[in-house]
Protein backbone atom coordinates (compact mmCIF):
# COMPACT_ATOMS: atom_id res chain seq x y z
CA UNK A 1 0.00 0.00 0.00
CA UNK A 2 1.13 3.59 -0.56
CA UNK A 3 2.30 5.85 1.87
CA UNK A 4 1.01 9.54 3.64
CA UNK A 5 4.63 10.78 1.89
CA UNK A 6 3.57 9.22 -1.88
CA UNK A 7 0.30 10.67 -1.25
CA UNK A 8 1.74 14.06 -0.72
CA UNK A 9 4.32 13.72 -3.59
CA UNK A 10 1.07 13.16 -5.54
CA UNK A 11 -0.22 16.67 -4.12
CA UNK A 12 2.36 18.03 -4.64
CA UNK A 13 2.25 17.20 -8.61
CA UNK A 14 -1.66 18.40 -9.35
CA UNK A 15 -2.03 20.86 -6.93
CA UNK A 16 -0.50 24.29 -7.10
CA UNK A 17 -2.70 26.26 -4.94
CA UNK A 18 -1.50 26.88 -1.18
CA UNK A 19 -5.45 27.14 -0.03
CA UNK A 20 -6.16 23.89 -1.73
CA UNK A 21 -3.45 22.23 -0.41
CA UNK A 22 -4.24 23.97 3.10
CA UNK A 23 -7.50 22.37 2.93
CA UNK A 24 -6.24 18.82 2.46
CA UNK A 25 -3.47 19.00 4.94
CA UNK A 26 -6.39 20.09 7.45
CA UNK A 27 -8.92 17.31 6.48
CA UNK A 28 -5.81 14.79 6.99
CA UNK A 29 -4.74 16.39 10.21
CA UNK A 30 -8.84 15.68 11.69
CA UNK A 31 -9.09 12.23 9.88
CA UNK A 32 -5.58 11.13 11.69
CA UNK A 33 -6.81 12.74 15.23
CA UNK A 34 -10.22 10.75 14.94
CA UNK A 35 -8.04 7.51 13.61
CA UNK A 36 -6.47 7.34 16.63
CA UNK A 37 -9.57 8.16 18.60
CA UNK A 38 -11.19 4.96 17.11
CA UNK A 39 -8.49 2.79 17.53
CA UNK A 40 -7.83 2.67 13.20
CA UNK A 41 -4.58 3.18 11.48
CA UNK A 42 -3.83 6.71 11.42
CA UNK A 43 -1.44 7.23 8.62
CA UNK A 44 -4.14 5.40 6.24
CA UNK A 45 -6.47 7.92 7.22
CA UNK A 46 -4.53 11.21 7.13
CA UNK A 47 -3.44 9.56 3.79
CA UNK A 48 -6.96 9.25 2.14
CA UNK A 49 -7.81 13.00 3.38
CA UNK A 50 -4.42 14.63 2.24
CA UNK A 51 -5.88 12.90 -1.03
CA UNK A 52 -9.14 13.20 -1.35
CA UNK A 53 -9.36 16.60 -3.50
CA UNK A 54 -5.87 16.11 -4.95
CA UNK A 55 -7.23 16.62 -8.51
CA UNK A 56 -9.78 19.17 -7.99
CA UNK A 57 -7.60 21.98 -9.20
CA UNK A 58 -7.13 20.27 -12.58
CA UNK A 59 -11.28 18.46 -12.20
CA UNK A 60 -12.86 21.41 -10.41
CA UNK A 61 -16.21 20.58 -10.98
CA UNK A 62 -18.76 17.84 -9.45
CA UNK A 63 -19.35 16.37 -12.98
CA UNK A 64 -15.84 15.30 -13.05
CA UNK A 65 -14.79 15.19 -9.74
CA UNK A 66 -13.85 12.90 -7.75
CA UNK A 67 -14.29 10.23 -10.55
CA UNK A 68 -11.54 11.66 -13.03
CA UNK A 69 -8.88 11.64 -10.06
CA UNK A 70 -10.11 7.84 -9.18
CA UNK A 71 -8.80 6.94 -12.88
CA UNK A 72 -5.13 8.75 -12.11
CA UNK A 73 -5.07 7.18 -8.68
CA UNK A 74 -5.57 3.82 -10.44
CA UNK A 75 -3.22 4.04 -13.15
CA UNK A 76 -0.46 5.27 -10.25
CA UNK A 77 -0.94 2.39 -8.49
CA UNK A 78 -3.38 3.28 -5.83
CA UNK A 79 -5.52 0.61 -3.94
CA UNK A 80 -8.59 0.69 -4.78
CA UNK A 81 -9.93 0.65 -1.10
CA UNK A 82 -8.26 4.36 -0.71
CA UNK A 83 -10.17 4.85 -4.16
CA UNK A 84 -13.34 3.43 -3.14
CA UNK A 85 -13.06 5.92 0.36
CA UNK A 86 -12.31 8.73 -1.74
CA UNK A 87 -15.15 8.23 -4.13
CA UNK A 88 -17.88 8.09 -1.23
CA UNK A 89 -17.19 11.51 -0.23
CA UNK A 90 -19.41 12.24 -3.40
CA UNK A 91 -21.37 9.40 -3.13
CA UNK A 92 -24.45 11.70 -5.35
CA UNK A 93 -22.27 11.54 -7.95
CA UNK A 94 -20.16 8.38 -8.07
CA UNK A 95 -22.95 6.05 -6.78
CA UNK A 96 -20.29 4.88 -3.84
CA UNK A 97 -22.26 4.36 -1.03
CA UNK A 98 -20.49 5.54 2.61
CA UNK A 99 -20.13 2.13 4.37
CA UNK A 100 -17.39 2.36 6.52
CA UNK A 101 -16.07 4.60 9.58
CA UNK A 102 -13.37 5.74 7.66
CA UNK A 103 -16.21 7.28 5.00
CA UNK A 104 -18.26 9.07 7.39
CA UNK A 105 -15.47 10.29 9.00
CA UNK A 106 -13.97 11.96 5.68
CA UNK A 107 -17.23 13.49 4.84
CA UNK A 108 -17.61 14.66 8.31
CA UNK A 109 -14.13 16.33 8.54
CA UNK A 110 -13.91 17.83 5.02
CA UNK A 111 -16.25 20.62 4.32
CA UNK A 112 -15.99 21.77 8.44
CA UNK A 113 -12.18 22.66 8.20
CA UNK A 114 -13.08 25.35 5.67
CA UNK A 115 -14.97 27.25 7.83
CA UNK A 116 -12.12 27.09 10.62
CA UNK A 117 -9.52 28.06 7.81
CA UNK A 118 -11.13 30.93 7.01
CA UNK A 119 -11.98 32.20 10.70
CA UNK A 120 -8.18 32.14 11.19
CA UNK A 121 -7.23 33.74 8.67
CA UNK A 122 -9.58 37.18 9.52
CA UNK A 123 -7.73 37.10 12.80
CA UNK A 124 -4.70 40.02 11.99
CA UNK A 125 -2.19 37.19 13.99
CA UNK A 126 -3.17 34.43 11.36
CA UNK A 127 -2.20 32.10 14.52
CA UNK A 128 -4.83 29.14 14.90
CA UNK A 129 -4.36 28.91 18.08
CA UNK A 130 -6.43 31.55 19.02
CA UNK A 131 -9.00 30.50 17.08
CA UNK A 132 -11.56 29.33 19.81
CA UNK A 133 -15.01 27.03 19.28
CA UNK A 134 -16.14 30.10 20.71
CA UNK A 135 -15.28 32.24 17.68
CA UNK A 136 -15.97 29.77 15.12
CA UNK A 137 -19.55 29.58 16.49
CA UNK A 138 -20.15 33.13 15.72
CA UNK A 139 -19.14 32.72 12.53
CA UNK A 140 -21.25 29.53 11.86
CA UNK A 141 -24.11 32.08 12.73
CA UNK A 142 -23.56 34.67 10.08
CA UNK A 143 -24.08 33.29 6.74
CA UNK A 144 -22.34 35.59 5.11
CA UNK A 145 -19.24 34.88 6.72
CA UNK A 146 -17.46 31.90 4.63
CA UNK A 147 -21.00 31.54 2.66
CA UNK A 148 -19.55 28.53 0.39
CA UNK A 149 -19.51 26.61 3.81
CA UNK A 150 -23.22 24.16 3.89
CA UNK A 151 -23.80 24.52 7.46
CA UNK A 152 -27.01 22.23 7.41
CA UNK A 153 -24.98 19.80 5.56
CA UNK A 154 -22.10 19.56 8.17
CA UNK A 155 -24.65 19.51 10.51
CA UNK A 156 -26.27 16.60 8.82
CA UNK A 157 -22.88 14.36 7.99
CA UNK A 158 -21.86 14.97 11.66
CA UNK A 159 -24.98 13.52 12.81
CA UNK A 160 -24.14 10.20 10.52
CA UNK A 161 -20.78 10.60 11.07
CA UNK A 162 -21.64 10.42 15.49
CA UNK A 163 -24.26 7.63 14.49
CA UNK A 164 -22.09 5.41 12.46
CA UNK A 165 -19.20 6.18 15.15
CA UNK A 166 -20.03 7.09 18.60
CA UNK A 167 -23.33 5.77 18.94
CA UNK A 168 -25.06 8.71 18.89
CA UNK A 169 -22.76 10.66 21.44
CA UNK A 170 -20.56 13.21 19.21
CA UNK A 171 -22.31 16.36 18.92
CA UNK A 172 -21.35 19.01 16.55
CA UNK A 173 -19.87 21.52 18.63
CA UNK A 174 -18.07 18.59 20.44
CA UNK A 175 -16.70 17.33 16.77
CA UNK A 176 -15.92 21.05 15.72
CA UNK A 177 -13.81 21.28 18.49
CA UNK A 178 -11.83 18.03 17.75
CA UNK A 179 -11.38 19.36 14.13
CA UNK A 180 -9.81 22.55 15.65
CA UNK A 181 -7.59 20.43 18.14
CA UNK A 182 -6.37 18.34 15.28
CA UNK A 183 -5.64 21.59 13.40
CA UNK A 184 -3.66 23.57 16.03
CA UNK A 185 -1.80 20.62 16.25
CA UNK A 186 -0.76 20.83 12.94
CA UNK A 187 -0.13 24.92 12.77
CA UNK A 188 2.64 24.51 11.42
CA UNK A 189 1.85 22.35 8.32
CA UNK A 190 -0.83 24.34 7.79
CA UNK A 191 1.04 27.98 7.66
CA UNK A 192 -1.85 29.03 10.52
CA UNK A 193 1.08 29.16 13.06
CA UNK A 194 1.29 33.53 12.88
CA UNK A 195 3.83 32.82 9.44
CA UNK A 196 1.58 34.63 7.57
CA UNK A 197 1.04 37.63 9.70
CA UNK A 198 4.52 37.79 9.50
CA UNK A 199 4.87 37.52 5.49
CA UNK A 200 2.18 40.54 5.30
CA UNK A 201 3.41 42.72 7.53
CA UNK A 202 6.58 42.60 5.09
CA UNK A 203 5.30 43.12 1.95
Amino acid sequence: MKSYADAWETVCRYVGDRGLRRHMQAVSAAMCFYAERLGADPEEWATIGLLHDFDWEIHPGLDEHPMKGALILRAEGWDEETIRVILSHYTEGTGVERAKPIDFALLACDEITGLIIAATLVKPSRDIAETSVASIRKKWKDRRFAAGVDREHVAAVTTDFSRVCFDGGLELWDHIGNVLTAMQGAAAELELDGRLAVADAHE
